[in-house]
């Protein structure tokens, strides 16, 4: 398919953590925007499936999302990315178990660099990684988003929130 053929698309809806931005690509959410100024609802067709499931999530009534993602990254960064997915619901990980995780040592710094440019947040939970002392360190939404994300999974995990 060429690019010419591709159609990229663009959601606004609102959620408990603000104006949400989805962009899509033929319905494969290529990116997910915390934006600070509430916006006009809309939703096209090809991402009515993906803002269904964030809306179930921001609930409490949805623990796994299964939207075709594909953020664009260097090949360091979509690995990043890639563990960050296999985080349960409701669990924490620390910068440096993603990088011992990946054989680099001394490795925290890279891992939350790459974190931090993860341009599908929440579908790609970098929220739930946190700093090797258990304190919430660095979200490109605001540490009082990630806060609530995690309160949110905590309240509806049974699990606690630091494990």
């Amino acid at each position: 398919m060429d690019s010419e053929d591709m159609t990229s698309e663009t959601a606004f809806f609102n959620s408990p953590v603000g104006c949400i931005e989805l962009t899509g690509v033929d319905g494969v959410v290529t990116g997910l925007y915390f934006r600070d100024v509430d916006h006009l609802e809309n939703i096209p067709e090809s991402l009515a499936e993906a803002v269904s499931q964030l809306k179930s999530y921001f609930s409490g009534d949805f623990h796994k999302f299964n939207i075709p993602v594909k953020p664009s990254g260097t090949p360091f960064q979509l690995k990043v990315w890639q563990i960050l997915l296999e985080i349960p619901y409701g669990k924490t990980i620390s910068y440096g178990d993603i990088a011992n995780r990946m054989g680099i040592k001394n490795g925290a710094r890279a891992v939350g660099l790459a974190n931090g440019s993860n341009p599908v947040s929440i579908i790609i939970p970098c929220h739930r990684v946190i700093g090797a002392n258990g304190k919430l360190t660095g979200y490109g939404g605001g540490l009082w988003r990630k806060e609530w994300l995690l309160k949110l999974e905590k309240s509806n995990s049974g699990e606690g929130l630091f494990q």
